[in-house]
């Protein structure tokens, strides 16, 4: 099914650039992308929440935190802050995977039966196809460094990742060790429409854990503020498809059980991308086949367009004819 979707798509941005050719002369002058940046915040020291691929005591776990894109954006590079154990050498750090996903119930069983508190306003069952970045598959590139060779958390959430009722542990301790920063570089970009999302990275470290660094909530300056911010979740491969809300069910009677993540994101805004689900013009806008294709500001150069903001304008052309 998804092979049709694209072959049909391809078919109809071949027609695209046939047209933007043809109608260059009727083309309005180009609407510049601009760059964005989301800032998460700077790590408070507050948690340090597990987020890597099964280790030899650990199950996979996975912690998310959530963003929002006003407009349908390019994502071209991440960063995550984080813990690794005092005298891990950064060649340790093996290899970094990102997976995006909507809000639920988006992409998820919504009438299935859970075993955590609540599932509102957390990440959905399944990533968004398409949208997942791997170092061992090529489609990432990272690179680490030390932040603060010593740096402490009050609070860490590792193994106590239980289904409810038993779903309350007030965490894991806290904990000290690097806080690293990994910068990473997606190849290809990730484009993405105008929605609320959440962000999960993993990063695996050979012989020992990677504890993801909690930020303000809410979110202050220099960060990105944006409402609704909702907290951070986390989930093992016990617990799939559910999530739990890192502070509300697992820390718990806190004055302030609730955690955003340290993370940032850049890359450009594309303008007037139109809305995805449109049926105006075939559908045909940058938004609604954002989602169709991985590597969309790669394909819209093959395709003969030199930027994404040229195949914008390609598809104004398009959609006068």
């Amino acid at each position: 099914m998804m092979m049709r979707k694209k072959t049909a798509a391809i078919r109809l941005w071949r027609r695209l650039v046939a047209a933007a050719l043809a109608a260059t002369a009727a083309v309005a002058a180009p609407v510049l992308a601009e760059s964005f940046l989301f800032n998460g915040g700077a790590p408070d020291g507050r948690l340090a929440a597990l987020s890597q691929p099964s280790a030899s005591t650990t199950l996979e776990t996975e912690t998310a935190d959530d963003f929002l894109l006003p407009e349908t954006s390019v994502i071209r590079q991440a960063t995550i802050t984080g813990l690794i154990p005092n005298g891990t050498p950064l060649s340790s750090i093996r290899n970094v995977e990102i997976e995006l996903y909507h809000v639920f119930p988006k992409d998820s069983a919504n009438n299935a039966p859970h075993s955590v508190p609540s599932r509102m306003n957390s990440p959905s069952d399944v990533e968004i196809d398409g949208a997942t970045r791997d170092g061992d598959a090529g489609t990432l590139t990272f690179e680490a460094t030390v932040l603060n060779p010593n740096f402490a958390v009050q609070k860490t959430v590792v193994n106590g990742i239980n289904k409810a009722p038993a779903n309350v542990t007030g965490g894991d301790g806290p904990a000290s060790g690097q806080e690293v920063q990994i910068t990473v570089v997606f190849n290809p970009p990730i484009v993405l429409p105008a929605e609320h999302y959440f962000f999960r990275p993993e990063v695996e470290v050979l012989g020992g854990d990677f504890l993801y660094l909690s930020a303000p909530k809410p979110i202050v300056a220099p960060g990105t503020p944006f409402l609704p911010d909702l907290q951070a979740w986390i989930r093992n491969s016990a617990l799939k498809p559910d999530w739990l809300r890192i502070g509300t069910d697992i820390i718990a009677g806190d004055t302030n059980p609730t955690f955003n993540m340290a993370f940032t994101l850049a890359g450009d805004t594309i303008p007037d991308a139109g809305v995805p689900g449109t049926a105006a013009c075939e559908g045909l806008t940058v938004s609604a086949l954002a989602h169709q294709f991985s590597g969309f500001d790669r394909a819209a150069q093959d395709l003969g367009f030199s930027s994404v903001a040229s195949l914008q304008d390609g598809v104004r052309a398009f959609c006068r004819q």
